[in-house]
């Protein structure tokens, strides 16, 4: 794995890798999102001859991840899950119970929509709308309305982001990438098996792409 990039943020250090997650090193924190486990399975089902090794390479990066940064605590802003239980769960469990001991925090996001007893008996803590660690709250989705005077700073997910490269004669080619704005983060999808929506930064705003397993700053 290429070299993680080092970001002093709110006076925080973040680590952003190149595997579509970062790590908060204050708190010792992997922060993911929009993994949408079960995702490949979900198609399958409906005939779409999806390989189920997309939901194993995720899961085998997830565990890379796990195993590089050693975190005391997993974070998932939002879309852990894709939909209904289907088989790629019961490896998911498999997993969860090989790494028994390490904390599962997710924050709800739209696809979570499993039983709570499963969240439960997988040791899985569920957030219905926000967790907060000291001056950062982490949602599945960013809305106005959470801006308030306390100058808390959002990391979300949802919409996967992505950012076009132009290079030479007119050609672009879009990235996922880590967006952050004056009030909140989006980190990209963490799961292979999604799509990349454009984000249009601000002038204040940074975006850093994941170019051929680096993460670039965009200037």
């Amino acid at each position: 794995m290429r070299s993680p990039f080092k970001l002093t943020w709110k006076d925080q250090t973040l680590w952003l890798s190149p595997e579509s997650c970062l790590f908060w090193e204050e708190e010792q924190a992997l922060i993911v999102s929009d993994i949408h486990f079960g995702k490949t399975g979900h198609f399958r089902k409906e005939g779409i001859g999806i390989p189920q090794a997309v939901f194993k390479e995720d899961l085998q990066r997830l565990i890379t991840q796990v195993l590089f940064f050693k975190p005391k605590q997993l974070l998932v802003v939002g879309d852990f899950f894709h939909s209904r239980i289907n088989s790629e769960m019961l490896l998911f469990e498999k997993w969860r119970n090989d790494l028994s001991a390490l904390p599962i925090h997710l924050i709800k996001g739209n696809h979570d929509i499993l039983e709570h007893s499963w969240y439960k008996k997988n040791k899985i803590e569920l957030h219905e709308e926000q967790l907060h660690l000291q001056n950062f709250s982490f949602v599945h989705e960013v809305s106005d309305d959470l801006f308030t005077e306390d100058e808390r700073y959002f990391f979300s997910g949802h919409i996967h982001p992505g950012i076009s490269i132009s290079g030479l004669g007119k050609q672009s080619l879009r990235f996922p990438c880590f967006y952050f704005a004056e009030n909140y983060a989006v980190l990209p999808a963490f799961g292979k098996f999604t799509g990349l929506h454009p984000v249009k930064p601000k002038k204040k705003d940074k975006v850093f792409a994941i170019v051929n397993k680096s993460v670039l700053e965009i200037n």
